[in-house]
């Protein structure tokens, strides 16, 4: 029977606390719910770019965001692979169970979409390692870490997918359901590669099941691919007698509030008191308008020739989309003639 071990820090409550706060601004955000879909987009996108290139893929952000709008990129066909892989994950999170509860069958549903077309041999594409594996450094032959036998891993998973799925599991935050489950995962390292990529698709779809992030509005992997080293440090520094993994979750834990702190600090930035206080409520603006007022906070002020330029449209289409904005009560004129601009009410 699996059992986490671990224990509540002053680190793990306080940073709880702190995503508790910022999530409920982000999801009671007045620019809703037309924004709900750029910001939908914008998380998939980076967690597709971070988590695959945690694991040596060299897609750059910008090739990642033109695979994700079916745009043809020049790149290596592997990398260009599992990127597609892990977009099409994260963009069907909603499907990948039959309910609130996740199966085995639906862990190994999960690692054959993430590992598709990717794999030297197909055949380990959805299916528990028959090679042992080891996690090292392929350069320099410094092994890392040693995963349990093939033998033990149906067994392993066995267990972490029936305590997954109990009342204690469900007791805890979802939040640290989440880091236990990503850990356990990667030690178990059921598969012959993808394990990584996997257990941060697991971590996500207990999020979203668990009601956390069902409107995926969170990139949770950019943290671990801004320092590297340090999320292999990490999850490698569990002692393996032991297994107390409560220096990992205060890691996880963090790395979860960092990444809502970013959203809501885009929102703070976009969302004036006179907004979020309006008696209108929420203000649905679609992309291109959210885009707007982000041109208008950076610089203070917009003009029409500058929107046209910036989304190459005409200047009468420009107008239309800053005109939608004045009837919101979002943006306003200043100025007569050449010398007119706009900024935010």
């Amino acid at each position: 029977m699996f059992k986490p071990n671990f224990k509540y820090t002053d680190k793990i409550v306080g940073d709880l606390t702190q995503i508790a706060a910022a999530r409920e601004l982000v999801l009671n955000s007045p620019f809703i719910p037309k924004w709900a879909v750029s910001l939908r987009r914008e998380a998939i996108i980076r967690s597709a770019h971070s988590s695959t290139a945690i694991e040596g893929n060299r897609l750059s952000l910008e090739q990642v965001s033109d695979l994700a709008q079916g745009r043809e990129i020049m790149a290596a066909r592997k990398d260009r692979q599992e990127v597609l892989n892990y977009l099409k994950v994260l963009q069907s999170i909603y499907k990948l169970t039959d309910g609130k509860k996740i199966s085995e069958k639906d862990i190994l549903k999960i690692h054959k979409m993430v590992t598709k077309d990717t794999l030297e041999k197909p055949s380990d594409c959805g299916v528990y390692r028959n090679r042992y594996v080891i996690v090292g450094n392929r350069l320099t032959g410094e092994v890392f870490f040693r995963p349990p036998s093939n033998k033990d891993v149906p067994k392993l998973m066995k267990a972490l997918i029936t305590w997954l799925n109990s009342f204690g599991a469900k007791a805890l935050d979802p939040i640290i359901e989440a880091g236990i489950a990503h850990y356990e995962f990667v030690r178990i390292h059921p598969f012959i590669d993808g394990n990584g990529r996997t257990a941060r698709v697991l971590a996500t779809l207990i999020l979203y099941l668990r009601g956390f992030d069902t409107k995926q509005f969170f990139c949770l992997d950019d943290y671990y691919d801004s320092d590297r080293p340090a999320y292999y440090r990490v999850l490698q520094g569990v002692n393996q007698n032991t297994l107390d993994i409560t220096k990992w979750l205060e890691y996880f834990v963090e790395g979860v509030k960092v990444s809502i702190v970013a959203v809501r600090e885009r929102i703070i930035r976009l969302s004036s008191e006179r907004l979020r206080k309006a008696k209108k409520g929420q203000i649905a603006l679609t992309e291109r308008q959210m885009k707007i007022v982000e041109k208008i906070i950076q610089n203070e002020k917009i003009t029409i020739g500058e929107v046209s330029k910036e989304f190459g449209i005409t200047r009468q289409a420009a107008l239309k989309e800053i005109n939608k904005l004045i009837d919101l009560k979002v943006a306003k004129l200043k100025g007569k003639g050449r010398g007119a601009f706009y900024v935010l009410v």
